[in-house]
Parts: C-alpha cells; sequence; structure tokens
C-alpha cells in the first residue's frame, strides 16, 4: 500500500495501482453524486466538479502527495455536495442560490436587453439559439427562457408552433411495436403465447398466406393485429 503515501518516486506498477484506485473511487463518488450531475452541470455541480477534478488530478501525477489524503478530501466535498442538494430542496434562500430562476430574455416577441446582460449573453448568442429551434423572426417568440444550466427554453407564438399529430384530422393511429415470433426458423413460444395463437395456426398461416415453410423463414414479425411479415432466407 506504499502508493497511497507521498514518496520520492513510485514505480510503474504503483502509477498503474493509483490509476486504478483513483479510477474506481471517482466512480463511486459519480455514482454516490447521483444522475443530475451527470445529465447536466448547474451551479453547485460545476463547482463540485472542478473541486474534485483538481483534487484527483495532482496526487495522479505528483508522487510527492498523498492519494489517502485526497481521497478524504474529495469525500468531504462530497458530503458537501449532497447536503447543499438536500438543502437546497428544503429551503427556497438557499435554493435560489444554487438554483436561481430562469431569466426571461424574451417576452410577447420583444428582446429584454437588460436580461441579455444580466445573463451574460450576447445578442449573436441569442440569435444562434433561435436558428438552432428553426426560428428566424423574434417576433414569433412568445417567450424565451435563459435556464440557469446553460440553456434557452423557447415557447412559439401557436400560430407558429409547427404541427403535431393532435392537430391532424384524422388523427394519426398510435405506433405499435411489432414483436418477432420467429427467428432463424426458430418459433418464440413467449410471444407466441401472448397473442393468444398456437403453432398449428402459426405453420397455418404461413403455409397458405405466405406459401412458406418454417424452415424457410430467417425473420417473421406479428402485429397488433396479428398480421404476419415474414423475411426468408433467399
Amino acid at each position: 500500500m506504499d502508493f497511497f503515501s507521498g514518496q520520492e518516486s513510485l514505480t510503474e506498477i504503483q502509477w498503474a495501482l493509483r490509476a486504478v484506485v483513483g479510477f474506481i473511487f471517482l466512480i463511486v463518488i459519480a455514482k454516490i453524486m447521483g444522475q443530475r450531475s451527470i445529465s447536466q452541470l448547474r451551479f453547485l455541480d460545476f463547482v463540485v466538479a472542478l473541486l474534485i477534478g483538481n483534487i484527483i488530478a495532482h496526487p495522479l501525477s505528483d508522487a510527492g502527495l498523498e492519494l489517502k489524503g485526497s481521497m478524504i478530501t474529495m469525500s468531504v466535498v462530497v458530503a458537501l455536495y449532497l447536503s447543499g442538494v438536500l438543502l437546497s430542496l428544503k429551503w427556497s434562500p438557499i435554493r435560489k442560490i444554487f438554483n436561481p430562476p430562469p431569466i426571461p430574455l424574451i417576452e410577447y416577441g420583444k428582446i429584454k436587453y437588460k436580461n441579455l446582460k444580466k445573463a451574460r449573453i450576447s445578442i449573436d448568442v441569442l440569435l444562434s439559439e433561435l436558428r438552432k429551434e428553426k426560428t428566424e423572426d423574434v417576433e414569433k417568440v412568445a417567450l424565451a427562457l435563459w435556464e440557469h444550466g446553460g440553456s434557452i427554453s423557447i415557447f412559439l407564438y401557436p400560430q407558429y408552433q409547427p404541427l403535431t399529430h393532435s392537430n391532424l384530422t384524422p388523427p394519426l393511429k398510435p405506433f405499435h411495436y411489432p414483436h418477432t415470433i420467429v427467428k432463424e426458423r426458430k418459433i418464440d413460444y413467449e410471444i407466441l403465447q401472448k397473442t393468444d395463437k398456437d403453432e398449428e395456426w402459426l405453420v397455418q398461416e404461413l403455409t397458405t398466406t405466405h406459401n412458406v415453410k418454417l424452415n424457410d423463414v430467417l425473420l417473421a414479425t406479428i402485429d397488433e393485429n396479428k398480421n404476419l411479415k415474414v423475411f426468408l432466407y433467399n
């Protein structure tokens, strides 16, 4: 365990052991911190990520520094992080520090210039985000919010919103995923049972409707209406 303590020099194996332990410890830390810190970096997540990166990087590159001390420091930082997350869930003043409310950048088709400066973004960045949403005209935007995670939420006026299935008449049929009932000549009896059919029905359907035998079938799928789609080897 000499690789844990600071030394004048480390052997190749000791360096490798430090890297392995540091890597595993980081995975454990990330698991403890949860999915929130991985999916998007918020203010508190960003601060902790910077701290952890600096704490673990030095002992992995400097033989004179203890790995044990860095691991203890990281554990304390993570404990403080989790405490901050829990406190922000209970007390709104702390929540406003770690998760500040969104800043309106556009309201009713008009740019709020003072809020652009408050969010520290330029008009070019705002227009770039609008282009990403296929919006070329600011006046089409009912509301645009600068989220504390660094993204911009854009809401168009109803008349400029893209068509969805709910706007169509008649509405589109719901999507149903076809199930694989035969794969490489083998029947999936579990799927067959769920369709309330038996092997005799399947064989007869292949023979009468598709004019094929089971040994010729590479893949066969069945939909919600009990329709078979068959793919042959040749």
